[in-house]
């Protein structure tokens, strides 16, 4: 028989995916531009409204300009790809995103992977590329485990060793930093990090990406990234994310935080369900701080399988499982994702 569950495995945070000022500038985009672009952004597909989009995200991201992307995992790959090549370096977390992954292997450059969040193994790194040019690239916000990258050590270390720095913040912006401009902000290291590469498809509610940086690397990335030179350009109703929604934003982001104490109540039940599944025992409880994201310790497949159903049967709750090719076999998890809509009974 259905019943009704809360769904704790969505991306959409502030719920502004059905806010009924980005649902009115999409139908009004789609009247007015069509349905689609019809070209890639260097043919013919960059319209005047992605120009307005690019613009209000670099001043929400306090960034000089700012370039489109059509997917997170687009600009991740194609950013990469274009800053680092044969006989640079790339220095990744070793829990960063598969589309930052996947970017080091297309860039050709040699990829050194650094234990995760561990500044040292970092340092170590650095020293091993020597005068190389190298790139350090970190999630903001690790999409699994739901902690934030030492990003002020990390920008320490590049300056000291001249590297560039790229941070994704798709889980950060929206939820994180004053008004919700990422982690990047909220540690005012906005002129420290080179490249900030963030989604309209988690917290903003709508589908694309975006990089925000400086005008030169801007203007590269538009002549070198092969991923956004070679796809068709956002379509308009996926281009029209309003200034209003931007500011709404805030707003949005103080009534998330009334959402602290269910974050702080699935990290209880992950962890009493856990701890009553006779197979995986008592997990350390996490600490859900002011993060979306809550999960539990790595396990085996079949652990995490039987948690997800003691937890669902008893929490009437559905959660996300990281199993492979997500997480590695033996390092399965399980993660909660807390919306604003629960602060208010919308869910």
């Amino acid at each position: 028989m259905a019943r009704s569950v809360l769904l704790l495995c969505s991306n959409n945070y502030l719920g502004l995916a059905g806010h009924p000022a980005l649902r009115t500038a999409a139908a009004e985009a789609a009247q007015r531009w069509g349905a689609g672009t019809g070209a890639s952004p260097l043919v013919s597909g960059h319209m005047a409204l992605h120009r307005r989009l690019e613009a209000e995200l670099a001043a929400f991201k306090g960034a000089e300009t700012c370039v489109l992307f059509g997917s997170g995992f687009l600009a991740n790959t194609g950013v990469l790809a274009a800053l680092a090549g044969r006989g640079e370096v790339i220095l990744s977390d070793a829990l960063n995103h598969a589309s930052i992954v996947d970017g080091c292997r297309l860039s050709r450059a040699e990829t050194i992977v650094y234990a995760h969040a561990d500044l040292d193994a970092l340092a170590d790194g650095l020293r091993q590329a020597g005068n190389r040019q190298a790139v350090i690239v970190t999630d903001a916000v690790f999409s699994m485990d739901g902690d934030l990258a030492p990003l002020q050590g990390i920008v320490e270390l590049a300056r000291s060793h001249g590297a560039r720095v790229v941070v994704d913040e798709a889980h950060a912006t929206g939820v994180v930093g004053p008004g919700g401009r990422g982690l990047a902000a909220e540690l005012s290291l906005e002129r420290g990090v080179d490249v900030v590469i963030g989604t309209l498809g988690k917290a903003l509610g709508s589908y694309g990406a975006f990089a925000c940086c400086n005008t030169q690397t801007a203007d590269y990335l538009v002549n070198r990234a092969r991923t956004l030179i070679y796809s068709t350009a956002l379509p308009p109703p996926r281009s029209v994310l309003p200034s209003q929604l931007l500011s709404c934003c805030s707003s949005s982001r103080r009534s998330w935080t009334a959402c602290k104490p269910m974050r702080a109540c699935c990290a209880r039940s992950l962890h009493s369900a856990a701890s009553r599944s006779k197979s995986l025992g008592a997990a350390a409880e996490p600490d859900p701080q002011h993060r979306p994201l809550s999960g539990l310790p790595a396990a085996p497949e079949h652990l995490v399988f039987d948690l997800s159903v003691v937890a669902l049967r008893a929490q009437d709750g559905v959660g996300e499982d990281g199993c492979c090719p997500v997480t590695p076999p033996d390092k399965a998890q399980v993660s909660c994702d807390v919306h604003r809509a629960f602060a208010f009974g919308l869910a």
